[in-house]
């Protein structure tokens, strides 16, 4: 591994994937790093929306995502057996008017086979012990698998996670809280599967529990939890379904768990970075905003962070002014917030508590139903196509919607 480079990314989740990925293939020197010495086999994050798929098409992996993925067009909403709302995602102004639904381990093999075709490679067992930084870069002294090196660049940019040390060792501050819930995640297999091929959001007066289809015949299960750090098994994960999904009786079919293929239970925060950028550190991703699962938003996020992050800094590597890093930021934080603001009001909608309110709730839900703007612009909120503006480099053209090249850059110009 060499220990100089002009861009160090710090993280190989999706995220530092893209950027390598989209750095590679612009002919950017860089390192990508990662403290776990082999991928996680877990599917974690299982939605890539619109916009997201649109931000891919220059990798050109996103032929194989489709091919593996499994495409919904409908998100429907429930209190039990009752439809509140559905949300029907097959008019989007898009070449991808679906929801994908794939398995974010799927997702990194992907972009890892892309990188490795394009002559990278993601370097493991390697984690950053600190940073320093001055007026031509950036020390970085690292922990490998034959001790301690240090690594000099450029630039560095954290793709590490909620508790990022790229973040931690600039004055990049990271303001928020956390939800009062836990929530789990989990994929399981079905003995007897529902009966809706949709994304589906149960209400329930014992809390939300969300079922989605994952290709090979998998659901991913979403719900909210009392007991962090819990791994829910079977029993309980069946106890979820038959309090909050369809009830017994109904014309819905009450899913029957056959197998849990893993799960977690886990504390949600909502925070957002204060600033993209602290001199030639960056931050993406869960490094800069985390939010509830409501949605589906927070990969999807990181990733169109990565691909808006990777011109701009190629174009500063070869001798653009280092301020042009500033309108990463000046986009990407701004969408930021509006997805956690989405995030938010979702998870609030489904942990109302108290009979009167659920009422009112579900009054309100039927009536928005019948509103078709409202629900062509959820949809675009949702998709994230309502943000595409703030996914465009400066002197960028986001082209038509639904036409051209949605990123408005070339890698290789």
């Amino acid at each position: 591994m060499k220990m100089k480079t002009d861009v160090l990314i710090v993280g190989a989740g999706p995220t530092g994937l893209a950027l390598a990925t989209a750095l590679q293939q612009a002919g950017i020197d860089h390192l990508l790093i990662d403290r776990l010495e082999a991928g996680l086999n877990l599917s974690r994050a299982g939605v890539i929306h619109a916009h997201t798929l649109e931000m891919l098409e220059p990798l050109g992996v996103v032929p194989q995502m489709l091919a593996e993925g499994l495409k919904m067009t409908r998100f429907a909403v429930r209190d039990r057996r009752h439809r509140l709302m559905s949300i029907d995602f097959d008019r989007l102004p898009s070449r991808y008017p679906f929801v994908l639904m794939l398995p974010q381990d799927v997702t990194e093999r992907i972009l890892t086979e892309r990188l490795a075709a394009l002559g990278g490679r993601v370097h493991r067992g390697v984690e950053a012990l600190d940073l320093a930084q001055d007026a031509d870069g950036v020390t970085v002294r690292v922990m490998t698998g034959s001790g301690e090196r240090t690594i000099r660049a450029r630039y560095v940019v954290g793709g590490d996670g909620m508790h990022s040390k790229v973040r931690e060792a600039s004055t990049i501050a990271f303001e928020g809280g956390r939800y009062e819930e836990s929530f789990v995640l989990a994929d399981v297999s079905f003995a007897v599967p529902p009966r809706e091929q949709e994304v589906s959001l149960f209400f329930s007066p014992a809390g939300m529990v969300v079922v989605a289809p994952l290709p090979g015949g998998r659901h991913r299960i979403v719900a909210t939890h009392r007991h962090e750090g819990e791994r829910p098994d079977r029993a309980a994960i069946q106890h979820l379904l038959d309090t909050r999904g369809p009830e017994r009786g109904g014309p819905a079919v009450v899913p029957v768990v056959a197998e849990v293929h893993w799960s977690s239970a886990f504390r949600v925060h909502h925070r957002v970075a204060d600033t993209y950028r602290d001199g030639r550190l960056l931050v993406m991703g869960d490094a800069a905003h985390v939010h509830s699962p409501a949605g589906g938003q927070g990969m999807n996020t990181g990733i169109v962070d990565a691909m808006l992050l990777a011109p701009l800094l190629a174009r500063v590597v070869r001798g653009a002014p280092e301020s042009l890093l500033d309108a990463y930021g000046a986009r990407r934080r701004p969408a930021a917030e509006a997805v956690l603001g989405l995030a938010g009001r979702l998870t609030k909608l489904a942990l109302v508590r108290g009979r009167v309110r659920r009422g009112v709730r579900n009054l309100l839900l039927r009536a928005l139903d019948r509103v078709p703007p409202f629900k062509a612009k959820l949809a675009l909120q949702l998709s994230g196509i309502a943000r595409r503006e703030l996914a465009v480099a400066p002197g960028g053209d986001a082209g038509s919607a639904g036409e051209g090249d949605a990123t408005g850059w070339r890698l290789a110009a």
